[in-house]
Formats: structure tokens, sequence, C-alpha cells
């Protein structure tokens, strides 16, 4: 049975130079954005008053995220709502492409989700510290805490702001490197056991069971994954729009 790894193996696919290559992630990256461009083009191309099933749906995503901002960081909010959307669409996708055999989970490379938590860390410090200048710095001084607690509450809330990206990253990366683990060896039961002689097929009913069983939440895990990834991101938009507590 091949390694439970191996599918997570970033591969180069087209030599860029001695350093540089386009690989099988950057290639299911481009798939994504084709798939989400494609699609909200296709859907949304006629732009009916009553709008058909593929417009319904493209509909639905635009008003379920913006609902999500303005639940979260109120109508002031929905000036990210394209970052915020990009970023929903993005993941979501990635994810869902991930669970077709043979495609590749982008989301499960920590480089990728790190990637996509620096972006929104970033989005919040640049944008809070131009609203706001030295106001921002109010965000790591919670209002009521005696001076003489100051300085201890000050570093724990600066420790937690650097830690947002490490949670908001591994979180999505750890959910779907381990569902797609869980899914290849219980996979691999299925193989090694319909090789393995009639006494043991025999048995191969149980761990495809298993699988088609993880195969329907790993559905359920990509896209609550993408909605917590968007609720969070929203979450720490606020605190640029709001840096006071």
């Amino acid at each position: 049975m091949a390694s439970p790894m191996e599918q997570f193996v970033v591969t180069p696919i087209i030599p860029l130079g001695k350093h540089f290559a386009f690989t099988n992630a950057a290639l299911f990256m481009t798939v994504a954005v084709v798939v989400i461009v494609g699609g909200l083009m296709l859907a949304t191309r006629k732009r009916a008053v009553v709008p058909g099933r593929g417009q319904s749906a493209a509909e639905i995503l635009h008003e379920f995220v913006g609902t999500t901002i303005r639940d979260t960081a109120g109508q002031e909010g929905m000036r990210f709502f394209p970052i915020v959307f990009t970023l929903f669409m993005f993941v979501l996708t990635c994810n869902l492409l991930g669970l077709i055999p043979g495609f590749f989970t982008v989301t499960s490379q920590i480089i990728v989700t790190f990637a996509l938590a620096t972006l929104v860390i970033g989005t919040v410090v640049i944008y809070g510290s131009m609203k706001h200048g030295m106001h921002f710095l109010g965000l790591f001084v919670p209002s009521g805490v005696p001076k003489w607690l100051l300085p201890v509450i000050v570093l724990i809330e600066v420790i937690s702001f650097l830690a947002r990206p490490l949670s908001l990253s591994l979180r999505l990366f750890a959910n779907m490197l381990g569902g797609h683990i869980a899914l290849k060896v219980f996979g691999g039961f299925v193989v090694s056991l319909g090789a393995a002689g009639l006494g043991f097929a025999l048995l191969a009913p149980l761990p495809l069971a298993m699988t088609v069983a993880l195969t329907a939440f790993e559905f359920l895990v990509a896209s609550l994954q993408a909605y917590v990834f968007t609720v969070l991101t929203c979450i720490y938009l606020n605190d640029a729009l709001h840096p006071g507590h």
C-alpha cells in the first residue's frame, strides 16, 4: 500500500530555472481560480430578474458571505467584501477539488494556508494603521485594566495577535491533512483485503463503508473549514475597523 503521505508531495511539472518550477500545487491553485472565475461568470452571464439555478447559487454565495461580514464586523465591514469573498471561494473550491480522486489538495500545504492567513493579518495591520494611526495600538490595551497590570496584559495581547496567523493557518491545514490521510488509509485497507484472498476479501466491505462515510464527512469538513476561515477573517478585520476593546 502506498504511503498516505505520498498524496501531499509537491512535485515540479514545468521547470522554470534552477530553483523554480511550476508544480502540481500551482497547477491546482490555477484550476481553482479558473473554476471560480469561470463558474461565476457562467452563472451570472444572463443577470435575469428571475434567476436560474446557476445565478441563484451565485447569489446565495454572495449573500452568505455578505451576511457573515455584517454579523461579525457590521455594515462598515462590507468594504472588505472583495477580499473575504475571494478567500472564501478559494478555500472552499480548493477543499472540494482535493476530494476528487487524483487531484491535489492545495489547502493541505501549510505554506499555502499560512500565506492566506498572513494576507488577512497583513490587511488588518495595514488598514488599521492607515485608518487609526497610533490609536490602532489600542487593540493591545484593554480598557479598565489597572495600570500596574498593563505590561503583562499588553504582552499577552501582542503574543495572541502574533499567534493569529499560526492558528488560522494550522486549523485549516490540519483538518484537510488529517481527513485525507484517513481516507487514504481506509482506501488502502480495501485494496489490501481484496488482494489478500477470499477470506480477507469478505472483510473488505467494512473499510469500504468507512471510506464512503469518511468521504461524506470530508465534504462537510471542506465546507465547514471554509466557513470557519471566513468567520475568523471577518473577526480579525473587525479589529482593523474598531481596534478598541
